[in-house]
């Protein structure tokens, strides 16, 4: 049975986000908001949990997961990031976008997409999300809590608590945050593509093309 905390979308109980944090490290999957909708994330070392994650997504190998990110020097860690692709992550981070970015040596294989060799990076504009990230001292491996028959996420706490009570550790109650995904960007040498349109606003790289 999934516990359940409300935390304030705004000024994050330390207390809750401590035990909420206790539950990753603890190999734990839980399901929490961020600046786009709700996703499910787990500790990135944890191979049992991502295995649990695709299960509840029913997700084939060839999908990108995302590690959801501090800043950019930590996403950096994760990332092969040239001079070019720092300028466009420094101009829209952080917020409502995930990157495509080649993976470093730093990143598991079964983390990357296997044939491209990339890892979906984020950094998130939530204090519920900032406030986990802080006392976790480490990314959140994490995916866009999208269940298989629907379209769209999930956006209800109290609905994913029903939906997914046998199948989640913790059920974050952030309030409603939307029901947009991340907009996908796949970036490299400062050459641009977006991969799904969201909440992010896709102008900024629609722009960047044009002036290629």
């Amino acid at each position: 049975m999934a516990q359940f905390f409300q935390i304030h979308p705004t000024h994050p109980q330390p207390r809750l986000v401590k035990r909420a944090v206790e539950i990753v490290r603890a190999g734990g999957v839980i399901a929490y908001p961020t600046d786009s909708s709700y996703a499910l994330g787990c500790h990135l070392g944890d191979k049992a949990a991502m295995e649990r994650i695709r299960r509840i997504r029913r997700l084939g190998e060839d999908h990108n997961f995302t590690l959801v990110c501090r800043d950019l020097s930590e996403l950096s860690q994760y990332a092969r990031v040239s001079n070019s692709d720092y300028r466009v992550l420094r101009a829209n981070t952080p917020g409502p976008y995930t990157f495509i970015l080649p993976a470093t040596r730093e990143v598991p294989r079964r983390l990357q997409h296997p044939k491209r060799r990339t890892i979906g990076l984020r950094v998130p504009d939530a204090p519920i999300v900032r406030a986990l990230l802080a006392e976790l001292n480490e990314p959140i491996f994490s995916t866009t809590l999208i269940l298989p028959t629907e379209d769209a996420p999930l956006s209800d706490p109290e609905e994913i608590r029903a939906r997914l009570e046998h199948d989640v550790d913790l059920v974050v109650d952030g309030g409603f945050c939307g029901l947009e995904p991340t907009t996908v960007v796949a970036l490299e040498g400062g050459v641009s593509r977006i991969v799904r349109l969201g909440k992010g606003d896709p102008a900024p790289f629609e722009r960047a093309r044009a002036q290629a």
